[in-house]
């Protein structure tokens, strides 16, 4: 799992490349330029980013080949310290930058087990899932409870201990365990198993056929015309539908309107129409229904089981709708004795060893954080990878695609990448200025909206957004 030498930027693209089955020429029209600078890991953050972007680009436009014959296949180049700038997900609303942290989410130290102290990550982002934590450790709900008396309450807990009691109540909390103990883990062995992107077919009865979008010329982007929902709230998912969104697809973002969402709302947006529906309403369920019949993805981040119950689940989508690709974002997969349980980047960092390795890595051994949300970005990235490769085989062979991602296994492919050794004294370089070159503003329902553009070029469509991101219930929920 550790090993000394980082694997290939170009090698692993041709890689991701090979297990989908794509046309193996196309890598030839791919380009990687610039080297990683500011963002110090002992992990091969430099590797994943601009790989994962560079499969999501370039088969975008294998797309754009299949609806353009005869016209001359795009190139595709990735810049990488573009790349990593992208995925820090830095923006500003009207010149300031939000605080994506809630003020007691972070990792705490826990009692001591075995003559070490344990640690314990709380996501407490979301009103509801701080207060479940502070009920859980008897203290006062609110805003009022500061983090030196979460820190005070943890002392007295074992992390595991809490790990297990918060997960039985709903809660997004995480151990800290070693890569060893992650190895160990039962959901580990269950996610060495799954695919980094999987697909599944649903039915065969679907046949390979042009792709039923509408008409494009060679000006217009490779996935012109092609309807996306989006029924994701929380990073990856959003990221996904947006790099959709970037190559020229018809985003529909639906949101519930008693569920609440994160700041970077602001910046996932670009590029989408947002709506809202409430799927516990028979009349918003029929609502989504009749947009499904005319959509060409269904993109879910929903904790597994969830669409199931509302009757949104990938085998009724496909009956909804033959021939749709169905793709789902998950923390821990859908399989092993953790499929069902909730998760985010931080704390699937936290428990698969990286935040332990980290720290080792940079001395001490204080638990230490990836200087990104890589596993957000790459699992977003990967979904639009795999939403295309879909939709190709679709043109190709056939049939209704389910498509696969989860956290947990965008950290294993992290691990398999391998490592390096930190520099002596880490770069400090703050994160505007790393970013500062690719930043582009807009105006947005949200402010004045500074963000980092897309980090792939394509040689005849250079990918971009064009509508501003606008808050949830902005639009009606129905096609343009």
């Amino acid at each position: 799992m550790d090993r000394s030498e980082l694997s290939n930027v170009g090698t692993v693209l041709q890689g991701l490349w090979a297990q989908a089955q794509m046309p193996s020429e196309a890598l030839n029209r791919v380009a990687f330029q610039g080297e990683a600078q500011g963002f110090a890991s002992s992990f091969a953050v430099d590797v994943l980013a601009p790989s994962a972007i560079a499969a999501a680009a370039l088969a975008a436009t294998e797309i754009d080949l299949l609806r353009m014959a005869g016209s001359p296949a795009q190139s595709v180049t990735v810049d990488v310290a573009h790349a990593l700038a992208e995925t820090t997900g830095y923006f500003t609303l009207d010149g300031v930058r939000p605080d994506v942290w809630s003020p007691i989410s972070g990792l705490y130290e826990c009692a001591s087990e075995n003559g070490a102290p344990g640690y314990v990550r709380v996501h407490a982002n979301f009103d509801h899932h701080r207060d479940g934590v502070l009920r859980l450790l008897g203290l006062p709900v609110g805003e009022t409870t500061t983090k030196a008396q979460v820190a005070e309450a943890l002392k007295s807990w074992r992390a595991l201990d809490f790990e297990q009691q918060a997960t039985q109540a709903g809660l997004v909390v995480a151990a800290l365990r070693t890569p060893e103990e992650w190895r160990a883990h039962p959901q580990h062995q269950a996610v060495a198993l799954q695919p980094l992107v999987k697909l599944t077919q649903l039915d065969a009865a679907h046949p390979a056929a042009p792709l039923p979008w509408s008409a494009k010329t060679a000006e217009q982007l490779p996935l012109h015309g092609l309807r996306v929902l989006d029924l994701t709230r929380i990073l990856a998912g959003p990221v996904g539908a947006r790099t959709l969104a970037a190559y020229g697809a018809e985003v529909l973002m639906i949101n519930s309107p008693h569920l609440p969402n994160i700041d970077a709302i602001a910046d996932v947006s670009r590029g989408k129409r947002s709506a809202q529906l409430d799927l516990k309403v028979e009349a918003e369920r029929e609502q989504l229904q009749q947009l499904i019949g005319d959509a060409h993805v269904f993109l879910q981040g929903y904790r597994p089981g969830g669409l199931e119950q509302l009757g949104f689940g990938p085998d009724t989508v496909a009956k909804l709708r033959p021939g749709i690709v169905y793709a789902s974002l998950s923390a821990y997969g859908r399989e092993g004795p953790w499929r069902d349980k909730r998760g985010f980047d931080s704390l699937v960092q936290t428990v698969s060893g990286i935040n332990a390795a980290e720290g080792q890595a940079f001395g001490g051994g204080v638990p230490r954080a990836l200087p990104m949300q890589i596993l957000d970005y790459g699992a977003g990235f990967l979904l639009a990878f795999g939403v295309q490769v879909a939709l190709h085989r679709q043109a190709t062979v056939g049939g209704t695609w389910h498509v696969e991602v989860s956290l947990a296994r965008v950290a294993q492919w992290l691990w398999e990448l391998g490592r390096r050794p930190v520099p002596a004294q880490p770069d400090a370089s703050n994160v505007a200025e790393l970013v500062a070159p690719w930043l582009e503003g807009s105006a947005s329902g949200f402010g004045g909206l500074q963000a980092v553009t897309h980090a792939a070029g394509l040689s005849r469509t250079p990918p971009h957004w064009s509508r501003a991101s606008v808050p949830p219930g902005t639009d009606a929920p129905s096609w343009l």
